[in-house]
C-alpha cells in the first residue's frame, strides 16, 4: 500500500493538517554534521585566539599570603583583651575581630597609600602588552610635590635616555585644567593650557607644567630587568584606597583562630609581597604607639583614683578603730560569720562592678569630649567587644579628619556634612556598645543587692550598737575590695608599661617565591573563546533552520500533509527532459516506473483510458520534467499515451520533443484546427504529444470550455493514458477545474526548493474532498552521501545495476563501515 493512504479518511482531517513543524531538528543535525569544517575552523580560530590573548593581552593575577599571631596580653580598645568574659559567658578571638576591621579599615590603608605613594601606579609596555610594575621595580621613583595639584588618570611616559637623564613623554591629548589635590584630597580647577612638549630632566630635577610637578629619585635597589619605559599614572587617594581594599583578604586558621592569613591580590606579584610585609610593619608600629599611649592613660587614671580611694579607705578605718576602742565592739560574741563572710563576698562583687562603671564613665566622657587621646583602657571596665575598640579608633580616625578638612572646607560644605554623618554613626554605634554593658552591669547591681538585702534578715537579731558596727566593717571591706581591684590593675599596666611590644608576631612574611599566577585560568578562557566560536556557526545555522521555510524532508512532509506518497525522483544530471527515453537504465528511470506501478492504487482498475494530471506549487518544481517521463514510462510498457501540455501561459514541451509549437491545444480549443493537427508523434511508437501552441489572450477560459472537456472525452477513445501537464495550482486556478476531469492527480514537490505554506492549498481540498484521488511526487531528491544515504532515488546502489554505478563512490563513513567489518572479520 501507498505510505499515508490509509491515514487519509474523514478522521486525519484537523487543525493541524498543513502544519509544519517550526523547527526541523533531524534536518538541523544533518546540516551541522554537513557543514562540520566550520566549527572545525572556528575551534581553531578560536584556539589560536587564546594563544594570542593569554600571551600578549591577558594581566596575570599574582597573590601573597602572610601569617601572624596574636598574643592575649593586649590592654586598650586598640588591643583587646581575648580573655573569656564572664559577663556574656562567651569566648572568641575578639582581638583577631577588631585586627581584621582595622586591616580592611580605610583609615589604616589611607595611612598606607600617603605612607607608600600607593596612589602612583607604574607600567611598561613593549610592543602588543602593557605590564604592571612595582614600584621597588623600576629604577626611579616618581615624587610628586602634593602641595601642587596633579592631573591623574593621565599616563606618564618616562623613557631611560643614558647618564641619569630621562624623557617625560606625555599623552598627545587628554590633557585636562580639572585637577587634583592629594592636600585636600579634591579636585580644583586651573586655566587652560596647552599641551606641555616633551622634556629631558635628571634626577632630582623637578619637571613642572600646568597639570604636573615631580621629580624622579633614584631606586637605590633597582631590578635587574632593563625597561625601555616605564609609565606612571597617578589617581586619587579615595580610589587608591578603595582598589586596595578591594584586593585584600583577612581569614583565621581553622584550628588555632588567633593565627591570621592576610593576603593580597595584585597584577604584580612583588607589590603583593612589599605590600603585604609594610602593611603588618606599619601596624606594629602604629599599635605599640597606640598601646603606650593607652597603658599610660590608664597608668594615671588608676593612680588618681587609687588616691581618691585610699582616702576614703583611711577615713572608714578611722571610724571603725573608734567604734572597736570607744565601745569595744572589736569582739562581738555569737557572730554568724557564714551570713557575714557571703555578705563580704557580694559587697567585693558590687565594689568591682561599681569599679567597672566608674571606668565607664570615664570613656564615656572621652567619646563624647571628642579627647580620644586621653581614653583610657577598656579592660578597666570588663568592655572585651573587638566591635567596640575597632568603632573607637575608626572614630579616633574620623576625628582626626574632621579636624584636617575643618581647615580647608566651611562647616556646611558637602565633605563636611560627610565626616559629621560617618562621626554620628560611629558615635551611636560605640555608644550602644557601652548601654549594653551599663544595662548589665546595673541587673548585676540589682541582683547582689537582692542577695545582701536577703542575707541582712539573719542579722536582724543583734543590738543596734553592734549592727552599727558590722556596717562599718561591711563598708570599710567594699573600699578596701575597690582598692586592691585598682591596684591589682594598676600592677597590670605598669608590667604592660615597662614590657610593652607589639602584639603582632609575624610567622610567615610574605615572599616571592616564583608563585604562578592565580588567574586568569587559561584554561577556562581557552574554553570560553573556543566555545564562545563554536556557538556562532551553531547560532547561525540554526538561525536559518528557523527562517528555512523550504521542504527538506520528506517524512515531515507526508506528515504534514497526510497526502500520499507515488515515489521519490532524484536529481537528475542529463541535459534535457527525457531521462526514461535516452536513460532507460538510470535509476531515476527506475523511480518513474515505481510511480507507474503506484499510480494504480490511486484511480480504479478497469478498461477505460486514465487520464494523469501534473500539477505543482509554482513553476520550477519540476512539473513537465514529471510529465514527460510519466509519460514516457507508460509508452515505453506498451500503453498508447498522449501527452497533452496544458500550461497555455508557459509552453514548454516541444523544445524537448523538438517539436514546432506553430499549432497547438490552443488553437484547437479557438476552433482555428482540428485535432489530427496538433497531435505530434514521438521517436516511441506508443507516445503522441500535444503541444501548447501560441499562448492565448485567455488561457483559463480556453481550458474550462466545453470543447476542452469534448477533447479530452475524445482522447479516451483513443489513448489508455492521457497526460496532462497543467499550470500551477499556486499561481492559477486552471488546475483546479481540470482535475475534476481527472481520473488521478499527481502534485510535485521538489526537494529545497517549494515554500512549505505552498502546499497548505492543496493540502486542504484534498482533506476537504475538492480534490480526488491525489498522490505527492517528491522531486530533485539528493541524500547527502556523508551519512549512507547514497542509494537509490537517482543515485545508483553501487552494485553495478544502474548506469550511474560506473561512477559510483561509497561514501565516507560507509567505506571507514566497510574496512572495520573486513578487519573484524579476518580477525575472528
Amino acid at each position: 500500500m501507498i505510505p499515508g493512504k490509509e491515514n487519509t479518511g474523514e478522521t486525519a482531517v484537523h487543525d493541524k493538517i498543513g502544519s509544519f513543524a517550526i523547527f526541523d531538528i533531524e534536518h538541523f543535525i544533518r546540516k551541522v554534521l554537513r557543514n562540520w569544517y566550520w566549527f572545525f575552523l572556528m575551534a581553531a580560530l578560536g584556539y589560536g585566539i587564546s594563544v594570542v590573548y593569554s600571551k600578549y593581552y591577558a594581566q596575570r593575577v599574582y597573590a601573597s599570603n602572610l601569617s601572624l599571631s596574636i598574643s592575649n596580653n593586649s590592654a586598650s580598645y586598640f588591643t583587646p583583651n581575648q580573655s573569656i568574659n564572664f559577663i556574656w559567658g562567651q569566648t572568641g578571638n575578639q582581638d583577631g575581630v577588631y585586627l581584621k576591621k582595622m586591616l580592611l579599615s580605610r583609615s589604616h590603608n589611607e595611612y598606607l597609600v600617603k605612607q607608600l605613594d600607593l596612589y602612583a601606579n607604574y607600567t611598561t609596555k613593549g610592543l602588543i602588552k602593557q605590564t604592571y610594575l612595582d614600584k621597588y621595580d623600576s629604577p626611579v621613583f616618581f615624587e610628586i610635590d602634593k602641595s601642587y595639584p596633579q592631573q591623574v588618570n593621565y599616563p606618564i611616559t618616562i623613557i631611560p635616555k643614558g647618564r641619569d637623564q630621562f624623557e617625560i613623554e606625555l599623552p598627545k591629548e587628554g590633557e585636562s585644567n580639572s585637577v587634583y589635590s592629594y592636600e585636600t584630597e579634591g579636585f580644583k580647577t586651573i586655566p587652560k593650557y596647552q599641551r606641555p612638549a616633551n622634556k629631558i630632566i635628571a634626577l632630582n630635577q623637578w619637571y613642572t607644567s600646568p597639570n604636573l610637578k615631580f621629580k624622579l629619585v633614584k631606586n637605590p635597589h633597582p631590578s635587574e630587568i632593563v625597561f625601555d619605559n616605564i609609565i606612571v599614572s597617578l589617581t586619587t587617594v579615595n580610589s587608591a584606597v578603595n582598589n586596595l581594599v578591594s584586593t585584600i583578604t583577612v581569614d583565621f586558621d581553622k584550628e588555632i583562630n588567633t593565627i591570621m592569613i592576610i593576603g593580597k591580590k595584585g597584577f604584580n606579584l612583588n607589590g603583593t609581597v612589599n605590600f603585604l610585609n609594610t602593611s603588618v610593619d606599619e601596624l606594629q608600629k602604629k599599635r605599640l604607639i597606640d598601646r603606650n599611649v593607652v597603658d599610660k592613660n590608664t597608668e594615671k587614671y588608676l593612680l588618681d583614683n587609687l588616691g581618691n580611694i585610699r582616702k576614703k579607705l583611711d577615713s572608714s578605718a578611722t571610724v571603725l578603730n573608734h567604734m572597736k576602742v570607744s565601745e569595744g565592739l572589736y569582739n562581738i560574741k555569737d557572730r554568724d560569720e557564714k551570713s557575714l563572710e557571703n555578705i563580704k563576698n557580694l559587697d567585693a562583687r558590687k565594689a568591682d562592678f561599681l569599679t567597672r562603671i566608674h571606668s565607664l564613665n570615664s570613656i564615656k566622657n572621652s567619646l563624647e569630649s571628642q579627647n580620644l587621646d586621653r581614653m583610657i583602657s577598656t579592660n578597666t571596665a570588663g568592655v572585651e567587644d573587638g566591635v567596640f575598640n575597632a568603632t573607637v579608633s575608626e572614630l579616633k580616625a574620623l576625628y582626626t579628619k574632621r579636624r584636617e578638612l575643618a581647615l580647608i572646607y566651611t562647616p556646611n560644605s558637602e565633605p563636611m556634612r560627610e565626616i559629621n554623618r560617618l562621626i554620628n554613626e560611629a558615635k551611636t554605634n560605640s555608644n550602644g556598645s557601652l548601654r549594653n554593658y551599663y544595662n548589665t552591669y546595673l541587673n548585676e547591681i540589682s541582683k547582689i543587692d537582692r542577695e545582701i538585702a536577703r542575707a541582712n534578715i539573719d542579722l536582724v537579731s543583734y543590738p543596734e550598737k553592734e549592727r552599727r558596727y558590722m556596717d562599718a566593717e561591711r563598708g570599710y571591706n567594699m573600699i578596701e575590695a575597690t582598692y586592691n581591684t585598682l591596684l591589682n590593675k594598676q600592677n597590670e599596666t605598669q608590667i604592660r608599661v615597662a614590657t610593652n611590644k607589639s602584639d603582632i608576631n609575624v610567622i610567615d612574611p610574605a615572599k616571592n617565591l616564583g608563585q604562578g599566577p592565580i588567574a586568569p585560568d587559561i584554561a577556562k578562557t581557552t574554553y570560553t573563546i573556543i566555545g564562545g566560536l563554536l556557538v556562532l556557526p551553531l547560532l547561525i545555522l540554526g538561525l536559518g533552520q528557523l527562517l528555512d521555510s523550504r521542504i527538506r524532508n520528506i517524512k515531515e512532509l507526508l506528515q504534514a500533509t497526510k497526502i500520499p506518497l507515488l515515489g521519490v525522483i532524484g536529481r537528475s544530471n542529463h541535459d534535457n527532459n527525457l531521462t526514461v527515453l535516452e536513460q532507460p537504465r538510470s535509476s531515476i528511470s527506475e523511480a518513474f516506473r515505481g510511480i507507474r506501478a503506484n499510480l494504480r492504487f490511486l484511480h480504479k482498475e478497469d478498461n477505460q483510458s486514465k487520464v494523469i494530471l501534473v500539477t505543482s506549487s509554482i513553476g520550477g518544481e519540476g512539473k513537465t520534467y514529471v510529465s514527460i517521463n510519466i509519460a514516457s514510462v507508460m509508452a515505453l510498457s506498451g500503453k498508447k499515451t498522449i501527452l497533452l501540455g496544458m500550461d497555455l501561459r508557459k509552453p514548454k514541451i516541444f523544445g524537448d520533443f523538438k517539436i514546432n509549437n506553430h499549432y497547438g491545444i490552443s488553437n484547437y480549443l479557438t476552433g482555428e484546427v482540428e485535432m489530427d493537427k496538433i497531435i505530434n508523434k514521438t521517436s516511441i511508437p506508443d507516445l503522441d504529444v500535444a503541444t501548447s501552441g501560441p499562448i492565448p489572450p485567455n488561457p483559463s477560459e480556453l481550458l474550462m470550455s466545453k470543447r476542452n472537456i469534448e477533447f479530452i472525452k475524445e482522447l479516451r477513445n483513443h489513448y489508455d493514458f492521457i497526460v496532462i501537464d497543467s499550470p500551477p495550482v499556486g499561481l492559477v486556478a486552471d488546475s483546479f477545474e481540470l482535475m475534476q476531469l481527472a481520473d488521478a492527480s499527481i502534485y510535485v514537490v521538489r526537494h529545497e526548493y517549494t515554500e512549505k505554506h505552498m502546499v497548505k492549498m492543496i493540502t486542504e481540498k484534498y482533506h476537504h474532498h475538492e480534490v480526488q484521488n491525489l498522490g505527492l511526487v517528491y522531486n530533485d531528491y539528493q541524500a547527502d552521501n556523508t551519512y549512507g544515504y547514497g542509494y537509490g532515488y537517482g543515485y545508483g546502489y553501487g552494485y553495478g545495476y544502474f548506469e550511474e554505478d560506473a561512477h559510483y563512490e561509497e561514501p565516507t563513513l560507509i567505506r571507514i563501515r566497510n574496512k572495520i567489518n573486513k578487519i573484524i572479520g579476518k580477525t575472528k
